[in-house]
């Protein structure tokens, strides 16, 4: 007698594909550095942050007219706003201006403290627990920078520009967070509205700072700006609230932590950038501590679910950041 196949539960169906989103997420998120520093050939930093946005702001707004998705309303659109505003309108004016004089593989190793930075600042908002093992692996990431890039403060990573990246994660892991603390948004309406208030934001940062404004005309300009708006944002920004929709804050913020392998190889295949043993050393030694920090979990250690989101919180076991 033939036995009927399994069908998978609806949320192994959910599990999978927030698992294949996260891996894709890793994939297409590995060119997004570079991508930035060859369109910082062309175009002015603010302006290029601004017109990539407003570019894939045109591209949500009309997926969403076609679809005929309704947008979020009280809450829901408050949290969408403040998103956009942290993890795309500040956060990216940041990263453009660091990323001036900042090498590809050397900023995504910074943004992979983005995993630790979010495990901090969910607990700041009581979305988690305070766990010491995340502290010493804060301090073990922290080293692990300094070895791999402290030779070259003053020369080839001014402090400015470092600091600038550094806050660039702090923005982007503390959007995250709030995202997490209102009203669960479907990530189509949730990226027309922070990509579009993300977009403003660039825009009049572009204008205080009194850029000249221009299309990308050099071939290797153009080709970068369309990845970054058609992959790097589009596909990406999808991707990643996709997750976060389903996964915990700081769950989805580790696949920062597997960038840097995607973007070290595109690094020195694309811009023919050079890698020192002290900066894989470092590197190793910074992912080792954000392991430590935020992907280990002791037996007794749980996700504190904050009263706003308790009731749309969907985390699917045994990924991390999950009780």
């Amino acid at each position: 007698m033939a036995h009927k196949p399994v069908q998978p539960t609806a949320a192994a169906q959910a599990t999978g594909s927030a698992l294949a989103a996260f891996v894709a997420f890793v994939i297409v998120g590995g060119g997004n550095a570079v991508a930035v520093r060859f369109s910082n050939l062309g175009l002015p930093p603010f302006w290029g942050a601004a017109a990539r946005f407003l570019a894939a702001a045109a591209i949500f707004w009309a997926i969403l007219l076609i679809r005929r998705v309704a947008l979020p309303r009280g809450r829901a659109l408050l949290g969408s706003i403040l998103y956009g505003t942290l993890a795309v309108g500040v956060s990216y004016a940041l990263l453009y201006w660091g990323l001036l004089e900042i090498q590809a593989s050397v900023a995504i190793v910074i943004l992979s403290l983005g995993p630790l930075f979010t495990m901090l600042l969910a607990v700041a908002h009581r979305l988690e627990r305070f766990r010491w093992r995340g502290l010493i692996g804060a301090l073990v990431a922290l080293a692990g920078i300094a070895v791999g890039v402290g030779a070259e403060f003053g020369r080839a990573l001014p402090v400015p520009s470092l600091a600038a990246l550094v806050l660039g994660v702090i923005c982007v892991s503390e959007g995250s967070v709030v995202y997490k603390l209102f009203p669960s948004v479907k990530p189509l309406p949730a990226n027309v509205v922070s990509v579009t208030t993300g977009a403003g934001i660039l825009v009049l940062v572009s204008l205080l700072a009194g850029e000249s404004w221009s299309l990308p005309r050099d071939p290797s300009t153009i080709a970068a700006f369309g990845y970054l708006v058609v992959f790097g944002t589009v596909v990406l920004f999808y991707l990643y609230l996709f997750v976060l929709s389903r996964w915990t804050a700081s769950a989805t913020s580790y696949a920062f932590l597997l960038l840097p392998i995607s973007t070290i190889a595109i690094a020195v295949l694309v811009a023919d950038e050079r890698v020192t043993w002290g900066f894989v050393i470092g590197s190793a030694v910074a992912l080792l501590g954000v392991w430590v920090g935020a992907l280990t979990r002791a037996p007794d250690e749980s996700v504190v679910e904050h009263p706003a989101t308790a009731t749309s919180e969907r985390c699917d076991p045994p990924y991390p950041g999950c009780a």
